[in-house]
């Protein structure tokens, strides 16, 4: 069975073929700016300067990257008058620090929304200003529509079902709402249409970031077939069984696919999405040196496994500022004499806050020697997204805390300090300075950098240490989730299950109880850690991936295929194209000798048909060709011998291959031979009861017994297990049949055992060189087939040119059905084409 991220070669005859082309250059002018628009004066110029592209070489030989994100990492706001407009980087954009990554002399572009809305008669001028000043390019959405798309398709439907939570109830998450999903494509249209503005496909990277714009490649895809295209999803990926409840699951699974390179930042996401693949596409992943790559229509998409970091410079200069310093001895004299534990959190409905509370309270409630002295500080940061969920986590935040605070807080005492509002950076800074620990409980989270900041700022300053033995001692304790995209990065901290109140609550208690050598020692480990693995060395290790795969575009033919989301782009080898009818009927009337052979199953007769007896016109066409002098025609099936003679007992003069060509024969009256000696078959008295154990054990599985041979058939079972008791069962028979002379071998959905020595391959030089020892030299041969097993026939007749039997002047055709990449050279789109092909063979007349 063809794996069906190769489909039919049929798809490509719907439309005509788009060959790759290089695209012009365009790179947008830097001269766009209107005076007059925004301020021109000395400080904002400063401000427009402190951007990552400063300095940058504007050449366009050079390679350049563009950063697509939803929101540009811009600050915008009025001025008072209300008659410009002030922009200044956002420094705590991730986005923004990935520049530290890339070479210092590649230009980078960032693509993306405005924090504001801007009217429509001011966009084409602050759309000028940016580019010049900022190196940005604004997509502006109108307001409704990014409504629907944002708060509506990404907030409602995508974020909450990525992290676990599906839409039981119309109460319980959003509903599947089609609007949405179509405001959705349509900010991401218009996100493709202004990267098109900018790009030049030859030159330029594109990296895409988040589930915000996880349709864009597709977009971008059809319009650029060779783009050097990058995704990276900074969110969950959730379980095959979350993910497939999505009734558009298919087409942003394609969507992504049209990428070069998706990243995630744990294993478990990307396990995940291949999973996902797997099971709704029929993708199987390989891991090469290193690399997990898939094959999609003869393209690999590589998957990315990368944590993303932080920018340590950004902490470091924000702890030396005056301001934390000040704010640090404010909070030190503050809380004097008390332990603080340090939550920061966006307040919604995955961070766990509630359930943070829940386990202070435990912990007071079981340790009445902490009461006094230990401190709950929680910084909520305002909810990104709105509605009933977040008001539900405000109220169970709000009533915990007074609770708590209310039964065992005291004059000068309040165990839980919830600061509900934004806090600055430099007092940021501050209270992860005077934390003792860093408790996160999120029940659900992509890649929380809260823990890494706190390392960091624990690191940088005098206060982590409390005077004691070892002043110079760093120290920190971590308590986090284990359902964070950090948390396998950081060994030394103490995992929770954060629905487990209690052992939250013993584990804050560890936490702030262990010896001081002991935090030292996790601290130390985790410091070396997020130093060396910070924001730049994460985009520098994906860009390099980026590069890498990206790097055989240039060798391949491409053909853009489907409609709407459902497009995808074939890569094929130069040397790879579709059979020309007249070009083969040319070479077989130039010959003397010559040799067709031909599969059977998915190349004669289509793999979807149960009944597979050949019709009245394939022994018609078999027949016409065998009664050539000058041809010999063989099936090579991987069928037994029995069921190929009674089918084609018609054909007179046709040679049958059967079980892969372990039996053959030359013509319908002469004996079957066999391609090795004759062995003992006592084998199958080992390996039948063991596939009959993985057998019972899997359903959907079953046995196939030949003469020659035993196949074990999972294609009916559950993509996952099967594949695991694939591997298991082969390993097995290896085991159990070493010192027997039959290989096991794993293919398409199957494990099967074999004599030694058998394949297509084998039995087509066999064949070959019986012909050749009859005098005349074989000067054409068509080899057609169309899954793997056939690829050992295309490789042989490769192998075999301008060498015996074959020479340099044989004339050959090997020619998949479907099946891409392929060891042949030549495809035709079904078995449709192949009896075409055929008859009009069986026609020709010799000169």
């Amino acid at each position: 069975m063809v794996s069906r991220s190769y489909s039919n070669l049929l798809d490509l005859s719907g439309e005509y073929p788009t060959f790759m082309r290089s695209g012009s250059s365009r790179r947008m002018s830097r001269v766009m700016t209107v005076p007059g628009m925004c301020s021109e004066s000395r400080e904002e110029e400063s401000v427009a300067n402190l951007t990552p592209g400063e300095n940058v070489s504007s050449s366009i030989s050079q390679d350049r990257a563009i950063i697509v994100s939803n929101v540009l990492p811009l600050h915008a706001s009025r001025r008072p008058d209300n008659l410009s407009w002030v922009f200044s980087w956002d420094e705590d954009s991730l986005l923004l620090r990935l520049k530290d990554g890339l070479p210092e002399d590649m230009e980078v572009l960032y693509v993306g929304c405005l924090s504001v809305d801007v009217e429509l008669s001011e966009q084409d001028e602050v759309a000028a200003y940016l580019l010049d000043n900022f190196n940005c390019v604004p997509t502006f959405i109108p307001p409704d529509l990014r409504n629907r798309y944002y708060i509506g398709f990404c907030k409602q439907q995508l974020w909450p079902l990525f992290h676990y939570t599906l839409p039981l109830t119309p109460e319980h998450g959003g509903r599947f709402d089609r609007p949405l999903w179509q405001a959705y494509l349509s900010v991401n249209k218009l996100f493709a249409d202004k990267v098109m503005e900018i790009i030049s496909p030859d030159e330029d990277y594109v990296w895409v970031h988040d589930y915000h714009l996880m349709v864009l490649p597709t977009f971008l895809r059809k319009r650029f077939n060779r783009i050097r295209l990058g995704f990276f999803l900074h969110s969950p990926f959730p379980s095959s069984e979350i993910y497939r409840t999505l009734p558009v699951r298919e087409h942003i699974l394609r969507a992504l696919l049209n990428a070069d390179l998706i990243g995630f930042h744990t294993f478990d996401y990307a396990r995940h999405f291949l999973s996902c693949c797997s099971r709704m596409l029929g993708l199987n992943y390989e891991s090469k040196r290193g690399y997990i790559g898939l094959e999609y229509y003869g393209r690999t998409v590589g998957i990315k496994i990368m944590p993303v970091g932080i920018h340590m410079g950004q902490l470091e200069a924000g702890l030396i500022r005056s301001d934390t310093e000040l704010r640090i001895a404010d909070l030190k004299a503050q809380y004097q004499g008390k332990v603080v534990l340090l939550g920061v959190d966006d307040m919604d409905m995955f961070k766990g806050i509630g359930l943070k509370f829940l386990a202070m309270e435990q912990l007071l409630n079981q340790r009445p020697e902490w009461r006094g002295k230990v401190v709950m500080i929680q910084i909520a940061n305002p909810a990104r997204g709105r509605g009933k969920d977040v008001l539900e986590v405000q109220h169970e935040a709000y009533s915990v805390a007074k609770r708590i605070n209310q039964a065992y807080g005291r004059d000068g005492y309040q165990p839980v300090v919830l600061l509900e509002r934004h806090v600055p950076f430099p007092e940021r800074i501050a209270y992860y300075t005077i934390a003792e620990c860093c408790v996160v409980t999120a029940v659900r989270d992509g890649m929380n950098l809260i823990p890494y900041e706190y390392i960091v700022c624990r690191q940088g300053s005098s206060a982590a240490s409390n005077g004691t033995e070892g002043e110079s001692l760093k120290k920190s304790m971590l308590v986090v989730s284990e359902f964070i995209g950090c948390s396998p990065s950081l060994s030394g901290a103490i995992r929770v299950n954060p629905w487990n109140i209690e052992a939250v609550a013993e584990a804050m208690i560890m936490a702030i109880s262990i010896p001081e050598s002991e935090k030292h020692a996790r601290h130390e480990k985790h410091y070396k850690y997020v130093s060396s693995h910070d924001v730049a060395y994460w985009s520098q290790s994906f860009m390099g991936d980026l590069e890498r795969t990206c790097s055989g575009h240039t060798r391949r033919r491409c053909y853009g295929i489907g409609f709407g989301l459902g497009f995808r782009v074939v890569a094929l080898d130069p040397n790879f194209r579709k059979l020309s009818m007249e070009h083969i009927v040319s070479a077989y009337r130039r010959s003397k000798s010559r040799a067709i052979l031909l599969d059977y199953d998915g190349t004669m007769m289509p793999q979807a048909s149960i009944n597979k007896t050949p019709s009245p016109e394939v022994l018609l066409v078999l027949n016409s060709l065998c009664s050539n002098p000058k041809n010999i025609v063989f099936i090579v099936s991987g069928r037994d011998r029995q069921i190929l003679s009674n089918w084609f007992s018609p054909c007179e003069k046709l040679g049958l291959a059967a079980e892969h060509g372990y039996f053959y024969r030359w013509i319908r009256d002469s004996d079957w031979q066999t391609l090795v000696p004759v062995v003992d078959f006592e084998w199958k008295q080992v390996a039948t009861p063991v596939m009959k154990l993985y057998t019972e054990s899997t359903d959907g599985s079953c046995i196939e017994s030949k003469e020659s041979a035993l196949v074990w058939h999972y294609g009916d079972a559950d993509p996952d297990f099967g594949s695991w008791q694939a591997k298991e069962l082969h390993d097995h028979l290896e085991s159990v049949l070493a010192n027997d002379p039959v290989s096991v071998k794993s293919g398409q959905h199957i494990v099967e055992v074999k004599p030694q020595g058998v394949s297509k391959g084998v039995v087509v030089d066999k064949l070959l060189a019986s012909m050749a020892s009859k005098g005349t030299p074989i000067d054409f041969i068509v080899c057609v087939g169309d899954d793997r097993s056939d690829e050992d026939m295309f490789e042989t007749i490769d192998t075999a040119v301008a060498s015996p039997p074959l020479s340099s002047n044989t004339e050959i055709f090997a020619c998949t059905v479907g099946q891409k990449p392929s060891k042949a050279k030549y495809y035709l789109d079904d078995t449709a084409d192949v009896i075409k092909m055929l008859q009009v063979l069986s026609t020709a007349h010799d000169p």
